[in-house]
Formats: C-alpha cells, structure tokens, sequence
C-alpha cells in the first residue's frame, strides 16, 4: 500500500493547493505543510541541541510558552518551528535561522546524513507531505554544495531505496511552461499594496548562493534558466529512479477526480 505521499513541484505549481485538497477528501491522513515539524522535513525549522534550546528559551523569554509549544524532541535534538512563533523582534528570526541545516550551514555529509536518519525513521503510515523530497534538499545541492547532476541522481537514488518500502508515493505538478509560471507568482505574490514578496525574495536567494554568485546571476532571465535545470533533473529522477512510483500531473490543469486511482490502488 502507498500511503506516504510526497507533494513535488516547482515554485508556484500548486503543491499547497493540491495536499489541501487530498488533506480535506482523506481525513484519515495527516498533512504535513511545509515549515510544519515532520517526520522527514527540516525546512523553516531550528535543529538544536539541548545547550542551544535552552539558551533560545533563555534569550527569547517572553515567547518561551510559543517556542515550546512549536518544539518536539527527537533522540538529542530540539526542532522548532520558528515561523510559526509570533515574535515581535526580527531577531528571534535570524537567531532561530542560524540552526536550520540548509544553505550549507551544516557539510554536505552532516546534512546527508540527517536528512537519510529521517527516512529510515519513518514509519509507513497514512501522510502528505508538501516539499519534503525534492525542493529543499534539491535546492541546496543544486545553489549551496554545488553538486553535479549525477551525485544528486545518487543522492535520490539512495533516500528512495530508503523510502520506497515505507509506502512511498510522489504526485509531482508539472508545467510545460515555467517562464510563464513565473511570471504568474511573480505577479500573484504581492503585498495589500500591488507590491512583489516572491519574486525578489528569490531573486535574492539565489543571487546570494554560492552557485548564484560564480554564474553572475542577476534578474529573471537566471531564474528561469535555474528552474529549468532543477526541472530537469527532477525528471531525470523520476524516470530512472522513481518509475511508477511517480504519477505526474499538470500544474493547475488536473481534476482531482482523474487521480481518483489513488482510492482503489494506494488505499486512500
């Protein structure tokens, strides 16, 4: 039965939009979003060991209660789920930021290792996870490790031979035209004032990682031309590596009703 079920897509392809939906038909399943503590995803979140929990609750006192509230110990670790915190001072941010494992704060054997633990540690069971597979571990060694496409064909080799006895289901949202996707967040992520959030935000992301700053990346036109070598890569995975394991549908243009094989073969 395959029921640990992975959201993948790109940036803006529907991934939130598409667990809400599964979330609100199937009940039964728990819904991991990304920044939420998961089982396997790390993203948005604090990896601290217990001297540097307790200095967050020391240092940030008067949210302790939310902090602890957004925190579950795993073995000898602490993960918080900072953004979910209501905390006036921008520091509380940036402080909690220092100790996720991704943009290379940690080497690449470290973050290999705890992303791989969290697989193995799964347990086969009725899950949607958004952005759990591919994105963040994609991007970082794609920006940050700048890894070659061949070690991270390896690296997805290895997490699905992991995963693939747990119940291991990907739904991946595709779209035939990634510049105009772009385009579109980029013109529907906007503030109360008409004003961009999305786009410089990762405009800047990847101008300011290692991989962004050796290629000279500087407006929209590298943007593109990074989504359309993850993209490729991701198809590439999908293709050698996760076969049938993979059902592809395209971004914004399905009907929940034509995935209605998920009742009768996965069990949802």
């Amino acid at each position: 039965m395959k029921n640990n079920i992975f959201i993948e897509g790109l940036q803006g392809s529907g991934k939130s939009t598409l667990l809400r939906r599964l979330s609100q038909r199937y009940p039964e399943y728990k819904a991991y979003y990304e920044g939420d503590i998961s089982p396997v995803e790390l993203a948005w979140c604090s990896y601290m060991t217990k001297e540097q929990f307790e200095e967050a609750l020391r240092k940030f006192s008067h949210v302790e209660q939310e902090i602890r509230q957004y925190t579950k110990q795993e073995g000898e670790y602490y993960i918080t789920a900072y953004t979910r915190v209501l905390a006036e001072q921008r520091e509380f941010y940036e402080w909690m930021e220092q100790y996720e494992i991704y943009n290379a704060r940690v080497d690449f054997q470290r973050f290999h290792d705890i992303i791989m633990e969290r697989y193995r540690t799964l347990k086969p069971g009725k899950n949607l996870f958004e952005c759990s597979f591919f994105q963040n571990s994609m991007e970082d060694m794609l920006l940050y490790y700048q890894m070659d496409e061949q070690e991270i064909v390896d690296f997805y080799r290895e997490a699905y031979e992991i995963l693939q006895p747990k119940g291991f289901q990907m739904l991946y949202l595709t779209s035939d035209t990634i510049r105009e996707n772009i385009l579109q967040i980029k013109r529907e992520r906007t503030d109360e004032k008409g004003e961009e959030l999305w786009y410089p935000l990762m405009l800047r992301y990847l101008q300011e990682s290692p991989y962004g700053r050796a290629h000279g990346y500087k407006d929209l036109e590298d943007m593109i031309s990074h989504f359309e070598r993850r993209c490729a890569i991701e198809e590439r995975i999908i293709e050698e590596v996760l076969g049938e394991d993979c059902i592809v549908l395209k971004a914004k243009g399905y009907k929940l009703e034509e995935i209605g094989m998920l009742k009768e073969t996965f069990g949802i």
